[in-house]
């Protein structure tokens, strides 16, 4: 009799403590007027396979079964796709609309520290607003509930479309813009001279690669020094940059949020800002939480209503 490799039981002294830094998320949550939400844990297949429903690497190590009448399911990967769901299915929700969900998520993956089957995962999400106030008040959200926490955070940002903005001045190909995106996310992980090489495995060719070297071995680029220098000041993506700089500078939060150019993770439909959260200290060198600005549309007979608003979230995930 054992666990299934990578599901804990939580009781006692641990359980009480999960369920203390619950609370005090939730009691932040609802201080910002975040409703409360339980999304199904299953769901249909078809749904959570959809264009846009997560990448490849989810897709791999999703929960799939039949049911007794043959019908095709899968247990939630996420928080995201089921929250998307509730919006298409209930056109009467009132928007601009603030939830948030503590909920287990199940992934068939490899089991190592920080990366669990059955793990608890925490989302904070605002759709229906169409500037970046929503990503501002979540970068404040998320930097209040760690200081309840007593947590140091740093959290760092970028926008999407700006990156992009970027990569098509360097004579990168559109499609070939999101793969060159998360190869250069890896830049801290394995520098400049991985970075390069693994643009050449993917066949990007040498005056390109030259181009995104020579963005690479910038000395930690600022966003004006960047629109400076590729001429994209009045291009959307570095407007977007912009508006949100301010709201930041605004709200106090300057020296807690820094910006990271190169910063873009990982799925298709992340398309404005994405930032992830750190521990200041850097006594813990993952991720403690991450968000992006999304335009999901999750299939033809949801009828564009999920495609025509936004999608702002931070999440955090519990893990041994």
């Amino acid at each position: 009799m054992q666990n299934v490799k990578g599901t804990y039981d939580y009781f006692g002294k641990e359980q009480a403590i999960r369920q203390q830094i619950q609370t005090t998320l939730q009691e932040t949550f609802t201080l910002y007027d975040f409703e409360a939400m339980d999304t199904t844990l299953l769901n249909e297949l078809e749904l959570l396979t959809s264009k846009y429903a997560g990448g490849d690497e989810i897709l791999q190590e999703m929960y799939q079964l039949t049911d007794q009448r043959g019908r095709r399911l899968g247990l939630r990967y996420d928080l995201t796709i089921p929250f998307a769901k509730v919006i298409a299915l209930n056109p009467g929700i009132e928007l601009p609309y603030k939830r948030y969900e503590i909920g287990k998520v199940f992934r068939d993956g490899p089991v190592k520290r920080g990366r669990l089957r059955e793990f608890l995962q925490c989302d904070a999400d605002v759709v229906g607003i169409a500037g970046p106030e929503a990503e501002a008040e979540l970068m404040l959200l998320a930097t209040d509930v760690f200081a309840k926490l007593d947590l140091p955070i740093l959290i760092k940002w970028n926008n999407r479309r700006f990156l992009g903005e970027i990569l098509q001045s360097l004579g990168v190909a559109a499609t070939d813009k999101l793969s060159v995106m998360l190869t250069l996310d890896k830049l801290k992980k394995i520098g400049s001279d991985g970075v390069i090489n693994e643009l050449v495995r993917k066949g990007i060719d040498s005056t390109t690669t030259n181009a995104l070297l020579t963005l690479i071995e910038m000395d930690n680029p600022g966003f004006e020094q960047l629109c400076a220098q590729y001429d994209l000041a009045e291009q959307p993506g570095a407007l977007e940059v912009l508006a949100l700089q301010k709201l930041i500078q605004n709200m106090g939060l300057k020296a807690t949020c820094i910006f990271d150019p190169f910063l873009s993770r990982g799925l298709s439909f992340y398309t404005g800002t994405v930032y992830e959260i750190f521990d200041a200290s850097g006594s813990f060198t993952s991720s403690l939480g991450a968000g992006e600005d999304m335009t999901p549309s999750l299939g033809n007979w949801w009828v564009g209503r999920i495609s025509i608003i936004r999608q702002s979230g931070f999440l955090l995930v519990w893990s041994r």
